[in-house]
């Protein structure tokens, strides 16, 4: 294929996106690399490349917001998900945002350049795991999309943001600081947040937040 096609690497993992360029540059031009939610779109608007490959969980903004946003306000760029999660609701959660394409991290050099020359032929993909997964899960759940989104998605950005804060054991007077409001809002927040996901305590909310790689623990990077 022709050096002509333009990509952008969105991974809060340094090495991956090292490893990424090295295997994709000799037959796309890599436009740019972003290593959080945010910057992702930011660079993707501005530059407008041919196709995204984004993780799913990052800094700031997961991957999840990071397609819906792009694809809400440049729905000609191609985005393909790589991420190590697997589970039905994730993969479904990707689609609905406007996905093209996901795979899992542990798949084939060779599936990655098929699934983006798929994607950028217009076709949509999901490597052969996906397919699976989103099958049974469909046969097994019998459920329809919105049924099988993660339970985050009903939060607001303040209440991830907080909830990250929490799993790192802020308390709410930093908290407060960081976010720069006020003590009563965090706790109006926390408050919600308990609601929302049915939890009773600090511990339920870091517990949530670790397991479903919205926050970092003991100083170790979150899974992507």
């Amino acid at each position: 294929m022709e050096n002509n096609k333009t990509l952008l690497l969105a991974d809060d993992h340094t090495i991956l996106r090292a490893g990424l360029r090295s295997m994709l540059a000799k037959h796309y031009t890599i436009v740019a690399e972003a290593s959080d939610g945010i910057e992702a779109i930011q660079l993707a608007l501005k530059l407008k490349p041919n196709l995204v490959i984004t993780d799913l969980s990052m800094p700031n903004i997961n991957g999840t917001q990071v397609i819906s946003e792009i694809k809400k306000r440049q729905p000609e760029i191609k985005i393909l998900v790589l991420t190590v999660q697997k589970a039905e609701e994730y993969i479904y959660a990707a689609l609905q945002a406007g996905a093209d394409g996901y795979m899992l991290k542990d798949d084939t050099q060779d599936e990655l350049n098929s699934a983006i020359q798929q994607i950028l032929l217009g076709k949509a993909y999901l490597s052969a795991s996906i397919s699976k997964n989103v099958m049974n899960g469909y046969i097994k759940q019998n459920c329809n999309l919105d049924e099988l989104q993660p339970s985050w998605t009903i939060l607001t950005q303040r209440e991830i943001q907080i909830l990250k804060l929490i799993a790192e054991s802020k308390k709410n007077k930093q908290i407060a600081e960081i976010l720069s409001i006020s003590v009563k809002t965090v706790e109006k927040h926390r408050s919600n947040l308990m609601r929302k996901l049915d939890l009773h305590d600090i511990s339920g909310l870091t517990t949530y937040a670790l397991q479903n790689g919205l926050a970092i623990s003991n100083g170790m990077r979150r899974p992507s």
